[in-house]
């Protein structure tokens, strides 16, 4: 009975999210929102999916990384490449950096994620340091200066990544293996005694939350 309450209020909160996408449209093509209040609107969305990344990692399998900028960061760039050096279309740049940002969520979860408590803490803060002096580095993505782009983001863009972003970690929470994750937070040892394999638990769970920023590196540019 809890569980069909339960899903009834997130439809129910999809729903209304629903209307209140209609209500900023129609303003919006009104005239009514100035460019300020748009600005702010996609950037409370932007932060949304941040936040909901982050809590798929720290809060569902309960790992302490701090470096998930490094992850925002490599979605930003490979996006950002892909529509202003490479010029292809925006739908194509979310996919493709979306890639490269899970593809970073396993170069640094295999090595590191066997690590717990302030060590993996360290291991992603040294991840996210790493990604910003290389950024920093590279002429060709403008160095220090960073880099020059269009500005591509459209309200639907950010609305229809938050609701995506959502229903996904939703859903992977849900499932056997969120609930997989869910036991690694509460005793990783028990959860290893019982067979969970925790350390590709942790690597799944960390791709996913890698992945998912990639439309903040995106709709930032």
């Amino acid at each position: 009975m809890t569980t069909i309450k339960r899903a009834k209020g997130f439809w129910l909160s999809i729903s209304l999210s629903l209307i209140f996408f209609a209500v900023v449209q129609v303003l919006i093509g009104g005239g009514s929102l100035n460019p300020f209040y748009q600005n702010t609107l996609m950037f409370i969305g932007i932060n949304i999916i941040l936040a909901a990344s982050l809590h798929l990692i720290i809060g569902i399998t309960g790992q302490f990384s701090i470096g998930h900028a490094g992850f925002l960061a490599v979605g930003a760039y490979a996006s950002a490449v892909m529509t202003m050096k490479l010029e292809m279309p925006f739908y194509a740049a979310l996919i493709v950096g979306g890639l490269a940002s899970a593809l970073a969520g396993l170069i640094i979860g295999i090595p590191s994620l066997r690590l717990k408590g302030d060590y993996l803490a360290i291991a992603t803060l040294g991840f996210g340091e790493i990604v910003r002096i290389m950024l920093l580095n590279i002429d060709y993505v403008g160095g220090a200066s960073g880099m020059q782009v269009s500005h591509l983001t459209t309200w639907p863009w950010v609305f229809a990544s938050v609701i995506v972003t959502i229903i996904v970690i939703r859903n992977f929470t849900s499932s056997t293996h969120g609930r997989a994750c869910i036991s690694i937070r509460e005793d990783e040892t028990a959860a290893d005694s019982m067979g969970i394999n925790t350390t590709y638990y942790k690597v799944v769970a960390f791709a996913i939350g890698a992945f998912l920023p990639v439309s903040l590196g995106a709709l930032r540019s």
